[in-house]
């Protein structure tokens, strides 16, 4: 397979998504509250990014204006928010559930995309997402959880499904964000999530961290909010909206894998079946293949 721009992009996005699957283990393992999770993942991300930033020369001629900033600035908002939420949704649903409902989000993205721009989507990228999605439930083995319908299951669904829409939402926003280098763009959302999060972090519980967790938080700041977040918004500028909707299901797919090798979670064959519907869709999406064959009339 040739390397052009496109698979290119392609290839960030994976690397992206594989690397956010274990994104999970780490919030686990740093013993945090879902907010100063956030935010010690911000100003580590921050710390680590500026002076990248800086001494690489990219703040000069980063073609910000006023309005981008602006954008970027909401977009970093939505994307905290979208990190508390989450996070704080495991702990009143259960994880499988949790994730389940928060996959929704390429299908909003997609959704709100073609509102903004009034665009069709073409039915086999609908299929093909239908397909992705089947795969994630089959992954996540959801047939088999026993749910039980009360109070802090619904409310942890919901904080899921809002999780879902604010990523959408500042997916959405940063695409529309042109000219401007992915790793200006991440520290400007991290720097919004310090400034956001910052009055809500309980410093008094910061003695009780141990050398342990810091390196869980530093490896979250730099690796899950740089890194994949510059791999992420690289690849945006060349692929389109579905193929970066049906990539995201990668993330799932490694989630699992991790709670298989950390946790000794056992795959059955039904989520190795869902696995395999993921990779193959997200295959079909970056190469075009046409499912739905034109015929001309005689």
């Amino acid at each position: 397979m040739i390397l052009n721009n496109k698979n290119y992009g392609v290839l960030k996005l994976f690397i992206a998504m594989a690397l956010m699957g274990t994104v999970g283990y780490f919030v686990i393992e740093s013993h945090q509250k879902p907010h100063d999770v956030v935010f010690f993942r911000c100003l580590f991300g921050v710390i680590f990014l500026a002076p990248y930033c800086f001494f690489t020369g990219m703040f000069k001629n980063s073609n910000l204006t006023k309005k981008k900033v602006l954008i970027l600035f909401i977009s970093g908002i939505f994307l905290v928010c979208n990190w508390i939420m989450l996070f704080a949704s495991f702990k009143h649903s259960s994880i499988s559930v949790a994730t389940t409902i928060y996959h929704i989000q390429p299908f909003l993205f997609v959704i709100l995309w073609s509102m903004v721009h009034k665009e069709k989507i073409a039915p086999e990228k609908l299929l093909l997402m239908l397909f992705a999605f089947t795969g994630v439930l089959f992954v996540i083995d959801i047939f088999n959880d026993n749910i039980v319908l009360d109070t802090g299951y619904l409310f942890g669904a919901g904080l899921a499904l809002v999780a879902a829409l604010f990523w959408a939402i500042s997916a959405v926003l940063v695409k529309h964000v042109e000219g401007v280098k992915p790793h200006v763009i991440v520290l400007i959302q991290l720097f919004v999530g310090v400034l956001v999060i910052l009055p809500f972090v309980d410093f008094s519980s910061i003695t009780n961290i141990t050398n342990f967790d810091w390196i869980y938080l530093i490896i979250l700041g730099v690796v899950h909010s740089c890194l994949v977040y510059v791999l992420m918004y690289s690849s945006y500028k060349t692929l389109s909206a579905p193929i970066i909707a049906i990539m995201t299901f990668i993330y799932p797919c490694v989630a699992i894998i991790v709670d298989m090798v950390a946790y000794s979670k056992i795959l059955n064959y039904t989520q190795w079946i869902g696995i395999l519907m993921i990779l193959l869709s997200s295959l079909a999406s970056s190469q075009n293949i046409q499912i739905f064959r034109k015929h001309n009339r005689l």
